[in-house]
């Protein structure tokens, strides 16, 4: 009997035990720290915080054949005093050559370069992109040793491109040493009605040693990882920066025609990177 009553006190000792272990405040996991909080905030008609972000100039160097001039200052990439940055395309000649000649359109292109870069985490922007044929807007990263190896061996990662003739359709794609251009390694996210250029979507990718995520809006629509190369470098284990632009005509969207309407504008709400 004092045998059983033994046993019955080790069991009720153990059930104690639990349920304290159960009533304890659970650890949960740390939330991921932000790194860069960019919410465009500043008087209307005021430039991009020059901390921050570089805008190029130029013509980039006649690369995918496109046919603007990015300007610097405030011309084609301002505040509206709402918290958004606007960059606008123009159609306009601003005595500035092209690889084509005489350029006919101005946009604008801005960089973190030097100012932050990042490896691996989750890279977000809430975006409204312009509309019409000849329009390629873009949020990506791109590898910060680009200036030594070269791309594209640096890597680049493309958060969101969309190219005017395709309205309902963004797409993601990595860029590699193998897998470059039209080679590249991409997922497409397709609208089941309306465009893009309707209203603000939230571009995002998510980004870790062994993949890389894209969605829109919280939907997640493609992965890459390692294996997707077939034998190829995976070059997204070293820091890269971010660009925001909005590029005229070019190799894949070509052209913009006679129902491309000017000013475009590409309208960035905000750009967020956490770990």
């Amino acid at each position: 009997m004092s045998q059983n009553l033994s046993r019955t006190r080790r069991c009720l000792l153990a059930v104690g035990i639990l349920v304290a272990a159960l009533l304890l405040p659970r650890a949960t996991p740390a939330a991921a720290a932000a790194t860069f909080t960019e919410d465009f905030n500043g008087p209307a008609g005021s430039g991009v915080n020059t901390s921050r972000w570089t805008q190029e100039t130029g013509n980039n160097g006649g690369n995918n054949h496109e046919l603007q001039w990015y300007t610097g200052g405030t011309s084609n990439a301002a505040l509206d005093g709402n918290g958004h940055l606007v960059i606008t395309a123009k159609h306009e000649n601003i005595g500035k050559n092209c690889w084509n000649g005489p350029c006919q359109y101005t946009a604008a292109r801005l960089n973190t370069a030097g100012k932050f870069t990042q490896t691996y985490g989750h890279f977000e922007a809430r975006i409204q992109i312009p509309r019409g044929q000849g329009m390629w807007p873009a949020f990506w990263l791109l590898g910060s040793n680009i200036g030594s190896v070269g791309w594209p061996a640096c890597g680049e990662i493309d958060a969101m491109e969309n190219v005017g003739f395709e309205p309902r359709t963004v797409h993601g794609t990595l860029h590699g040493p193998g897998y470059s251009g039209s080679g590249g390694l991409g997922s497409a996210y397709s609208l089941s009605s309306g465009a893009f250029a309707d209203t603000y979507h939230v571009f995002r990718i998510d980004w870790s040693s062994s993949a890389v995520t894209f969605s829109v809006d919280g939907h997640a629509y493609g992965t890459k990882t390692p294996s997707d190369t077939h034998g190829n470098q995976w070059v997204f284990n070293h820091p890269f920066f971010i660009i925001i632009n909005l590029a005229v005509g070019g190799d894949w969207p070509g052209s913009p025609n006679g129902s491309t309407v000017f000013p475009q504008q590409m309208k960035i709400d905000y750009v967020h990177v956490t770990t």
